[in-house]
């Protein structure tokens, strides 16, 4: 079988994605800043020339919204180059070529150079994971009336869906760009935080804010969504019956 290295494999998605690979046989190595015996920081890419020594494919997971992102990607691409890595698979997001954020523009960034590095790619791009969405929302429920951005709508994921989907990918040839995956609907904000809280047994009046801003004009627009590749299954609805189970 494959021996494949997961960069962020003790994360939201990356964890998901090793159980994936290694109940299908393969020899995963997980990479991340704690995880023996490959604690790599890819910032700063000491020890990564003996993580992926001997791997065949890479899925790379981690990220990190507070930067550093391009850093990490180049030293991971150089590494892999080095050690004669036939493959590089990336997850990336919906939109990242289309709304303003610094974020986006990171992962954007990092697409050109998995493109241009000069190794067998694959790039999924994803909407949201309904994590994300939850978590964003139980930061709005901690004030007393939950605030929401007027007029934008999200299509969130189940991680592991997506998490399958890398795994069938990484076991696959090379594929460059692929066709993006995004959530089963498309939802307004208002629906998912009454869904929230109808799962938690909350109450929180809910105010629309306008907000102002190039991205949060293309959010408006909806360039973070990919309503023509609603092929995700789980709604958010059956993600927060799992995290909050009705009791009696």
């Amino acid at each position: 079988m494959t021996t494949i290295l997961v960069t962020g494999g003790t994360g939201t998605l990356g964890r998901l994605v090793t159980e994936r690979l290694r109940a299908d046989g393969h020899e995963v190595r997980v990479l991340s800043r704690h995880s023996q015996p490959y604690a790599v920081d890819l910032r700063e890419g000491t020890g990564l020339a003996e993580a992926v020594a001997g791997v065949e494919t890479i899925v790379h997971c981690a990220t990190s919204p507070r930067g550093g992102d391009e850093q990490a990607a180049r030293h991971l691409i150089g590494a892999a180059r080095r050690a004669g890595v036939r493959h590089l698979v990336y997850i990336s997001i919906v939109g990242v070529d289309r709304v303003p954020l610094a974020y986006y523009r990171a992962k954007l960034a990092v697409e050109k150079l998995v493109e241009e590095s000069g190794l067998g790619w694959t790039v999924l791009r994803t909407t949201q994971f309904h994590d994300l969405v939850l978590e964003l929302l139980q930061a709005s429920a901690r004030l007393p009336v939950m605030l929401l951005p007027s007029g934008v709508a999200d299509q969130p994921i189940e991680v592991a869906e997506v998490a399958a989907r890398l795994a069938g990918l990484a076991t696959g040839e090379p594929a460059g760009r692929v066709p993006d995956m995004g959530g089963p609907a498309v939802r307004t904000f208002p629906e998912l935080a009454r869904a929230y809280l109808h799962a938690t047994g909350r109450r929180r009046p809910l105010l629309n804010v306008r907000l102002t801003g190039r991205a949060y004009r293309a959010l408006r627009a909806g360039g973070h969504l990919t309503p023509e590749r609603a092929v995700g299954e789980g709604t958010f609805e059956q993600f927060l019956s799992g995290r909050f189970p009705a009791e009696g």
